[in-house]
């Protein structure tokens, strides 16, 4: 690399820091989000004109290292055996959750799908990953299954424009709405189970922390290198496939190992390579495509936001779940944790904190496996 390509790099490895602390100490940050903010970012620069020639290969690079490093991080916090500990009506919800969220992306799919588009199968598998897991799960997949930049983006920009649209649904009238058919919470319905508020995801800047960082992202290594070599058994058509599929496997098994799993703070340093990876990816932007694309990305990301909210509000009639449980549970799976304690805040009820964001580490840990299945399925039609 030359000298401007290897400050570039450099921006990009160091920018998510000085987006965290921003994050930290303005409210205004914090309203959008770290991942939100990146992206605006990235979209400035691409549109600026003034990235140096060749930055589309230090963009691809960052991209493409980023998301592996991520992965393991993020999973190693994960408490896999406080899943069995939800209570029955979190459980429940999060079933319905799962079948609302699947269902509404293959209804999607058939209805949408442009014909003789032989890759629109990826925007489901995108839309499952995201809507089950948060967008961990998006760039996992997107790396996974080789998605085009530019449709990579079109789908993330409008995920967030109809995400907050719901989440603005919720927060303001959906409490009262959903009162009118399901029932209202008990408050001795909860089971209190030990997991971290996933807010900001500075952790990583505590000084207690550096050494275990340091000890953590090391393992991640070992198992980015172990699960290449494995992914370079296979055919050169399905290594990226293999290989992110080993890095989350290998990464839950690990979490496993308690010298790992107790160190909460990796979840933060995977937040970051994300960050680097928001950042590089939206600097590719070709605006066009974004102000003017198919409706068929349009429409879809809407289809299944609003779709599986209608069908899981369905089952919770049905299956009796209370009305808090299903808002945090939708937010959780939709929106990913950030954004339960937002909930609970609106509906006046942290009883189902925990439980909430419980259910969304349960989707960052099984996003990436749901949306190759349900890609991989709907490929075929």
């Amino acid at each position: 690399m030359n000298l401007s390509q290897t400050l570039l790099a450099a921006f990009y490895l160091l920018l998510p820091a000085i987006i965290l602390y921003l994050e930290k100490k303005s409210s205004l940050v914090k309203k959008i989000g770290a991942i939100l903010f990146a992206y605006g970012i990235g979209i400035v620069m691409g549109l600026s004109g003034l990235l140096p020639e060749g930055s589309i290969k230090v963009q691809e690079m960052v991209a493409n290292i980023s998301v592996p490093l991520a992965i393991p991080l993020m999973l190693f916090s994960t408490k896999i055996r406080d899943w069995f500990q939800l209570a029955g009506n979190t459980f429940k919800s999060l079933l319905i959750g799962f079948f609302a969220i699947t269902i509404t992306v293959v209804l999607g799919y058939l209805l949408l799908k442009p014909q003789g588009d032989t890759e629109y199968w990826k925007v489901a598998a995108l839309l499952t990953g995201v809507y089950t897991g948060g967008t961990p799960n998006l760039a996992a997949l997107k790396t996974m299954l080789q998605v085009e930049n530019d449709t990579y983006l079109v789908v993330h920009t409008y995920d967030m424009l109809f995400s907050a649209m719901y989440l603005f649904f919720l927060i303001s009238v959906g409490q009262r709405f959903f009162l009118l058919f399901l029932p209202a919470f008990k408050r001795n319905s909860t089971v209190d189970i030990d997991v971290k508020e996933v807010d900001t995801f500075d952790k990583i800047f505590n000084k207690k922390a550096l050494l275990p960082l340091l000890k953590v992202f090391g393992v991640s290594i070992v198992i980015f290198g172990m699960s290449f070599v494995l992914a370079g058994l296979f055919d050169e058509s399905v290594f990226m496939v293999i290989f992110v599929l080993a890095l989350s496997t290998l990464a839950l098994l690990v979490s496993l190992w308690e010298p790992v799993n107790k160190v909460v703070e990796s979840f933060d340093l995977g937040m970051y390579f994300i960050l680097m990876f928001s950042l590089s990816i939206s600097s590719m932007v070709n605006i066009d495509n974004i102000i003017h694309p198919s409706y068929h990305l349009i429409w879809y990301p809407g289809f299944v936001i609003f779709g599986s909210l209608l069908i899981q509000a369905i089952l919770s009639k049905i299956f009796k779940v209370d009305t808090d449980t299903m808002m945090v549970t939708t937010t959780a799976l939709v929106c990913s944790p950030p954004f339960v304690p937002m909930i609970t805040t609106a509906i006046g009820n942290k009883n189902v904190l925990v439980p909430g964001i419980t259910v969304g580490l349960i989707g960052y840990a099984l996003g990436n496996y749901l949306g190759f299945f349900i890609g991989e399925m709907l490929r075929f039609f």
